[in-house]
């Protein structure tokens, strides 16, 4: 029986993420990951089931590093602006930090080939939950439904994610998202969220 070798099985995640952002699911195969990585395709199925059971575990670590990320200084009986603005500074930093991770999130988040059922829950929901809760109870926020609080509040953060590690904005030059510019946009989101 062969041994798995935790750097080996580090490669292969790291070689399949950069291959499914660049190439996108269809683009991918075992056979293409196992030359990637340097190892046969036989290693691989040491480490994974299948295409769909490798998606999943890939899904999982990034949400994961994602919810260990967000939840840096983020505190949810601050007040509703407090947090919210943790949220995005964290996350751009996240998606700075991890911009393969963003892109493969981007794709692959509606996938029917991911198994959400299987993200491993944390902490992370729950915060949000009660910094959304605790904001309405003070009249700091107005009750909407999640999706629609969620469009609003970090939709405009994620687009300009996009512009930034973008090659090119809308202008056909190079956009560069800073805290200043970031902060603009925030405050015009914050208003639209007030009572």
């Amino acid at each position: 029986m062969r041994v798995k070798d935790e750097h080996k099985e580090s490669i292969i995640r790291e070689k399949a993420l950069i291959m499914l952002v660049e190439e996108g699911f269809d683009g991918f195969s075992m056979q293409k990951l196992a030359k990637a990585s340097n190892v046969s395709p036989a290693t691989i199925y040491l480490y994974f089931k299948n295409k769909e059971d490798l998606l999943n575990k890939l899904f999982n670590e990034v949400e994961q590093t994602f919810f260990k990320c967000s939840m840096v200084d983020f505190d949810p009986e601050k007040s509703f602006e407090e947090c919210l603005w943790q949220q995005w500074k964290n996350r751009f930093i996240y998606n700075l930090q991890y911009p393969n991770h963003f892109r493969f999130k981007d794709q692959f988040r509606t996938s029917p080939l991911i198994n959400h059922k299987d993200v491993k829950e944390t902490n992370f929901k729950e915060a949000m939950k009660k910094a959304v809760h605790n904001a309405i109870e003070r009249k700091e926020l107005i009750e909407l439904p999640m999706e629609m609080y969620w469009a609003i509040a970090y939709g405009p953060l994620y687009a300009l994610i996009r512009f930034h590690l973008g090659t090119k904005n809308m202008m056909g030059g190079k956009f560069e998202l800073d805290e200043p510019k970031m902060r603009q946009a925030f405050n015009v989101v914050v208003k639209a969220l007030k009572p």
